[in-house]
Protein backbone atom coordinates (compact mmCIF):
# COMPACT_ATOMS: atom_id res chain seq x y z
CA UNK A 1 0.00 0.00 0.00
CA UNK A 2 1.49 3.35 -0.98
CA UNK A 3 2.49 5.68 1.98
CA UNK A 4 0.80 8.86 2.53
CA UNK A 5 2.30 12.02 4.21
CA UNK A 6 -0.16 12.61 7.17
CA UNK A 7 1.11 15.49 9.20
CA UNK A 8 4.05 18.00 7.79
CA UNK A 9 5.45 19.59 10.99
CA UNK A 10 8.10 21.98 12.60
CA UNK A 11 11.16 19.70 14.50
CA UNK A 12 10.18 22.19 17.34
CA UNK A 13 7.13 20.34 17.32
CA UNK A 14 6.90 18.01 19.94
CA UNK A 15 5.00 14.68 18.45
CA UNK A 16 6.09 12.10 21.02
CA UNK A 17 2.82 11.95 23.11
CA UNK A 18 0.70 11.59 19.86
CA UNK A 19 3.51 8.93 18.33
CA UNK A 20 2.63 6.55 21.71
CA UNK A 21 -0.77 7.22 21.09
CA UNK A 22 -0.50 5.72 17.49
CA UNK A 23 1.69 2.77 18.92
CA UNK A 24 -0.98 1.85 21.86
CA UNK A 25 -4.08 2.26 19.12
CA UNK A 26 -1.32 0.15 16.60
CA UNK A 27 -1.26 2.00 13.77
CA UNK A 28 1.38 1.44 11.43
CA UNK A 29 3.28 4.51 10.61
CA UNK A 30 6.94 6.12 10.49
CA UNK A 31 8.50 9.54 10.63
CA UNK A 32 11.25 10.90 8.50
CA UNK A 33 13.13 14.38 8.66
CA UNK A 34 12.66 15.90 5.35
CA UNK A 35 13.82 19.60 4.63
CA UNK A 36 13.89 20.82 8.13
CA UNK A 37 10.53 18.83 9.17
CA UNK A 38 9.12 16.07 10.23
CA UNK A 39 6.80 14.24 8.33
CA UNK A 40 4.50 11.40 9.39
CA UNK A 41 3.82 8.91 7.27
CA UNK A 42 0.79 5.97 7.14
CA UNK A 43 -0.08 3.45 4.45
CA UNK A 44 -3.55 4.58 2.31
CA UNK A 45 -5.55 7.56 2.18
CA UNK A 46 -8.22 6.30 4.32
CA UNK A 47 -6.46 5.80 7.38
CA UNK A 48 -4.18 9.03 6.37
CA UNK A 49 -7.66 10.73 6.71
CA UNK A 50 -8.52 9.06 9.88
CA UNK A 51 -5.00 10.10 11.62
CA UNK A 52 -5.57 13.64 10.77
CA UNK A 53 -8.32 13.62 12.20
CA UNK A 54 -7.58 12.35 15.20
CA UNK A 55 -4.16 14.52 15.48
CA UNK A 56 -6.54 17.60 14.98
CA UNK A 57 -8.33 16.36 18.42
CA UNK A 58 -5.80 14.86 20.34
CA UNK A 59 -2.01 16.59 19.61
CA UNK A 60 -1.12 15.31 22.69
CA UNK A 61 -2.04 11.71 22.57
CA UNK A 62 -5.24 10.75 24.53
CA UNK A 63 -5.55 6.90 26.10
CA UNK A 64 -9.00 6.69 25.86
CA UNK A 65 -9.43 7.62 22.23
CA UNK A 66 -9.84 4.66 19.72
CA UNK A 67 -9.38 4.76 16.21
CA UNK A 68 -11.52 3.07 13.38
CA UNK A 69 -9.74 -0.05 11.54
CA UNK A 70 -6.72 1.01 13.58
CA UNK A 71 -4.46 -1.05 11.85
CA UNK A 72 -4.31 -3.20 8.53
CA UNK A 73 -6.16 -3.15 5.35
CA UNK A 74 -9.39 -1.51 4.58
CA UNK A 75 -12.28 -4.48 5.88
CA UNK A 76 -13.95 -6.21 3.11
CA UNK A 77 -17.81 -6.15 1.77
CA UNK A 78 -18.82 -9.08 4.01
CA UNK A 79 -16.83 -7.79 6.85
CA UNK A 80 -18.45 -4.23 6.98
CA UNK A 81 -22.11 -6.14 6.39
CA UNK A 82 -21.12 -8.47 9.74
CA UNK A 83 -19.73 -5.02 11.32
CA UNK A 84 -22.80 -2.80 10.26
CA UNK A 85 -25.75 -5.00 11.62
CA UNK A 86 -28.55 -2.34 11.51
CA UNK A 87 -27.31 -0.93 7.96
CA UNK A 88 -27.66 -4.51 6.73
CA UNK A 89 -30.55 -5.75 7.74
CA UNK A 90 -32.34 -2.10 6.92
CA UNK A 91 -30.94 -2.88 3.48
CA UNK A 92 -32.51 -7.06 3.47
CA UNK A 93 -35.42 -5.64 4.70
CA UNK A 94 -36.08 -3.25 2.09
CA UNK A 95 -35.24 -6.23 -0.57
CA UNK A 96 -37.79 -8.62 0.68
CA UNK A 97 -40.63 -6.07 0.75
CA UNK A 98 -39.60 -5.19 -2.58
CA UNK A 99 -39.55 -8.98 -3.46
CA UNK A 100 -43.11 -9.30 -1.67
CA UNK A 101 -44.56 -5.70 -3.43
CA UNK A 102 -42.99 -6.77 -6.99
CA UNK A 103 -41.38 -3.32 -6.66
CA UNK A 104 -45.00 -1.51 -6.45
CA UNK A 105 -46.82 -4.10 -9.12
CA UNK A 106 -48.65 -5.91 -5.99
CA UNK A 107 -51.31 -3.57 -4.70
CA UNK A 108 -52.87 -6.27 -2.25
CA UNK A 109 -49.08 -6.02 -0.61
CA UNK A 110 -48.74 -2.68 -0.83
CA UNK A 111 -51.99 -1.33 0.60
CA UNK A 112 -50.55 -3.05 4.02
CA UNK A 113 -47.88 -0.95 3.77
CA UNK A 114 -48.91 2.50 2.27
CA UNK A 115 -49.41 5.27 4.58
CA UNK A 116 -53.08 5.35 4.45
CA UNK A 117 -55.05 2.16 3.27
CA UNK A 118 -56.73 2.08 0.01
CA UNK A 119 -58.84 0.34 -2.27
CA UNK A 120 -58.89 -0.34 -5.89
CA UNK A 121 -62.42 -0.32 -8.02
CA UNK A 122 -61.81 -0.45 -11.73
CA UNK A 123 -59.67 1.97 -13.09
CA UNK A 124 -60.02 4.23 -9.95
CA UNK A 125 -58.35 4.22 -6.41
CA UNK A 126 -59.67 5.24 -3.21
CA UNK A 127 -57.69 6.39 -0.32
CA UNK A 128 -58.72 6.42 3.50
CA UNK A 129 -57.51 9.62 5.57
CA UNK A 130 -55.30 9.40 8.27
CA UNK A 131 -57.51 9.67 11.04
CA UNK A 132 -59.45 7.24 10.62
CA UNK A 133 -56.37 4.74 9.38
CA UNK A 134 -54.91 5.07 12.75
CA UNK A 135 -58.46 4.93 14.64
CA UNK A 136 -58.16 1.08 13.66
CA UNK A 137 -54.65 1.05 15.39
CA UNK A 138 -52.54 0.76 12.46
CA UNK A 139 -49.95 2.54 13.47
CA UNK A 140 -47.28 0.97 11.26
CA UNK A 141 -48.41 2.72 8.05
CA UNK A 142 -46.57 5.86 9.74
CA UNK A 143 -43.34 3.91 8.66
CA UNK A 144 -43.48 1.60 6.44
CA UNK A 145 -43.65 3.96 3.18
CA UNK A 146 -40.11 4.04 3.70
CA UNK A 147 -39.89 0.55 2.53
CA UNK A 148 -41.83 0.56 -0.99
CA UNK A 149 -40.18 1.30 -3.46
CA UNK A 150 -41.59 1.22 -7.20
CA UNK A 151 -38.92 0.17 -9.76
CA UNK A 152 -35.76 -1.68 -9.47
CA UNK A 153 -33.54 1.88 -10.17
CA UNK A 154 -35.86 3.49 -7.70
CA UNK A 155 -34.90 0.47 -5.42
CA UNK A 156 -30.76 -0.11 -6.50
CA UNK A 157 -29.88 3.85 -5.99
CA UNK A 158 -31.89 3.97 -2.66
CA UNK A 159 -30.41 0.68 -1.30
CA UNK A 160 -26.93 1.97 -2.71
CA UNK A 161 -27.11 5.62 -0.80
CA UNK A 162 -28.47 3.94 2.45
CA UNK A 163 -25.65 2.00 2.30
CA UNK A 164 -23.39 4.64 2.07
CA UNK A 165 -24.50 7.11 4.42
CA UNK A 166 -25.95 4.46 7.25
CA UNK A 167 -22.52 2.79 7.84
CA UNK A 168 -20.64 6.03 8.21
CA UNK A 169 -23.51 6.65 11.45
CA UNK A 170 -23.55 3.67 12.88
CA UNK A 171 -19.88 2.94 12.99
CA UNK A 172 -19.40 6.71 14.13
CA UNK A 173 -22.41 7.10 16.46
CA UNK A 174 -23.77 3.19 17.32
CA UNK A 175 -26.32 1.03 15.95
CA UNK A 176 -28.93 2.02 18.21
CA UNK A 177 -28.23 6.23 17.01
CA UNK A 178 -29.14 4.81 13.37
CA UNK A 179 -31.93 2.95 14.01
CA UNK A 180 -33.37 6.16 16.06
CA UNK A 181 -32.76 8.87 12.89
CA UNK A 182 -33.86 6.17 10.42
CA UNK A 183 -37.27 5.99 11.99
CA UNK A 184 -37.22 9.90 12.76
CA UNK A 185 -36.72 10.64 9.36
CA UNK A 186 -38.87 8.07 8.11
CA UNK A 187 -41.89 9.45 10.04
CA UNK A 188 -41.01 13.01 9.67
CA UNK A 189 -40.60 12.31 5.66
CA UNK A 190 -44.14 10.16 5.26
CA UNK A 191 -45.58 12.83 7.69
CA UNK A 192 -44.41 16.22 5.51
CA UNK A 193 -45.75 14.26 2.10
CA UNK A 194 -48.97 13.56 3.36
CA UNK A 195 -49.32 17.19 5.08
CA UNK A 196 -48.10 18.30 1.50
CA UNK A 197 -50.26 15.82 -0.87
CA UNK A 198 -52.99 14.28 1.44
CA UNK A 199 -54.11 11.12 0.79
CA UNK A 200 -51.75 9.25 -1.94
CA UNK A 201 -49.33 6.79 -2.78
CA UNK A 202 -46.01 7.45 -2.11
CA UNK A 203 -42.96 5.46 -0.85
CA UNK A 204 -38.97 4.92 -0.36
CA UNK A 205 -35.91 5.47 1.93
CA UNK A 206 -35.48 9.05 -0.13
CA UNK A 207 -36.74 11.13 2.64
CA UNK A 208 -34.69 9.13 5.16
CA UNK A 209 -31.57 9.35 2.68
CA UNK A 210 -31.65 13.14 2.84
CA UNK A 211 -32.18 12.91 6.65
CA UNK A 212 -29.15 11.10 6.89
CA UNK A 213 -27.42 13.66 4.43
CA UNK A 214 -28.07 16.90 6.64
CA UNK A 215 -26.86 14.85 9.80
CA UNK A 216 -23.48 13.83 8.62
CA UNK A 217 -23.02 16.98 6.49
CA UNK A 218 -23.86 19.48 9.94
CA UNK A 219 -22.56 17.28 12.12
CA UNK A 220 -19.27 17.03 10.17
CA UNK A 221 -19.35 20.88 10.03
CA UNK A 222 -19.48 21.39 13.81
CA UNK A 223 -17.60 18.30 14.85
CA UNK A 224 -14.92 17.40 12.14
CA UNK A 225 -14.25 13.60 11.62
CA UNK A 226 -13.11 11.05 9.49
CA UNK A 227 -16.86 8.39 9.04
CA UNK A 228 -18.72 11.42 8.19
CA UNK A 229 -16.34 13.21 5.42
CA UNK A 230 -18.27 12.61 2.03
CA UNK A 231 -16.78 12.41 -1.31
CA UNK A 232 -16.51 15.83 -2.73
CA UNK A 233 -19.56 16.75 -4.93
CA UNK A 234 -21.93 14.52 -3.08
CA UNK A 235 -23.36 16.96 -1.35
CA UNK A 236 -23.74 19.61 -3.97
CA UNK A 237 -25.33 16.63 -6.07
CA UNK A 238 -27.80 15.78 -4.07
CA UNK A 239 -29.03 19.37 -3.09
CA UNK A 240 -29.10 19.72 -6.84
CA UNK A 241 -31.32 16.72 -7.33
CA UNK A 242 -33.71 18.24 -4.95
CA UNK A 243 -34.20 21.35 -6.31
CA UNK A 244 -34.28 19.47 -10.11
CA UNK A 245 -37.19 17.01 -8.42
CA UNK A 246 -38.96 20.25 -7.04
CA UNK A 247 -39.29 21.75 -10.89
CA UNK A 248 -41.67 19.48 -11.91
CA UNK A 249 -40.17 18.57 -14.98
CA UNK A 250 -39.86 14.61 -14.10
CA UNK A 251 -44.41 15.12 -13.76
CA UNK A 252 -43.91 16.80 -16.93
CA UNK A 253 -42.24 14.22 -18.93
CA UNK A 254 -44.74 11.54 -17.20
CA UNK A 255 -41.76 9.77 -15.45
CA UNK A 256 -43.89 9.61 -12.11
CA UNK A 257 -44.41 11.88 -9.45
CA UNK A 258 -41.74 12.55 -6.78
CA UNK A 259 -42.39 12.91 -3.21
CA UNK A 260 -40.41 16.08 -3.17
CA UNK A 261 -41.99 17.17 0.33
CA UNK A 262 -40.88 13.73 1.78
CA UNK A 263 -37.43 14.76 0.66
CA UNK A 264 -37.56 18.57 2.27
CA UNK A 265 -38.93 17.21 5.51
CA UNK A 266 -36.14 14.31 5.74
CA UNK A 267 -33.32 17.13 4.87
CA UNK A 268 -35.12 19.67 7.93
CA UNK A 269 -35.30 17.39 10.36
CA UNK A 270 -31.16 15.38 9.31
CA UNK A 271 -29.89 19.34 9.73
CA UNK A 272 -31.87 19.66 13.31
CA UNK A 273 -29.91 16.18 14.32
CA UNK A 274 -26.83 17.04 12.82
CA UNK A 275 -26.64 20.65 14.76
CA UNK A 276 -27.58 18.96 18.04
CA UNK A 277 -24.95 15.97 17.74
CA UNK A 278 -22.37 18.18 16.35
CA UNK A 279 -22.48 20.56 19.09
CA UNK A 280 -22.86 18.26 21.31
CA UNK A 281 -19.35 16.18 20.32
CA UNK A 282 -18.07 19.56 20.26
CA UNK A 283 -18.75 20.11 23.46
CA UNK A 284 -17.49 16.96 24.99
CA UNK A 285 -14.17 17.23 23.03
Amino acid sequence: MTPVAVLRLPMQTNLSGFIELLQRLQVPHRVSEEAGEQVLWVPGEQLAEQVRDLYSRYPQGDPAVRLAAASGPAQGFAQQLKSRPLTAGMLLLTMLVAALTLLGENFAVIRWLSFVDFRIQGDYIYFSYLAETLATGQWWRLLTPMLIHFGILHLAMNALWYWELGRRIEAHQGTWMLLGLTLLFGLVSNLAQYSFSGPSLFGGLSGVLYGLLGHCWLYQRLAPNADYRLPPGVLVMMLAWLLICMTGIFELLQFGAIANAAHVGGLLAGCTTGLLGGALARQRR
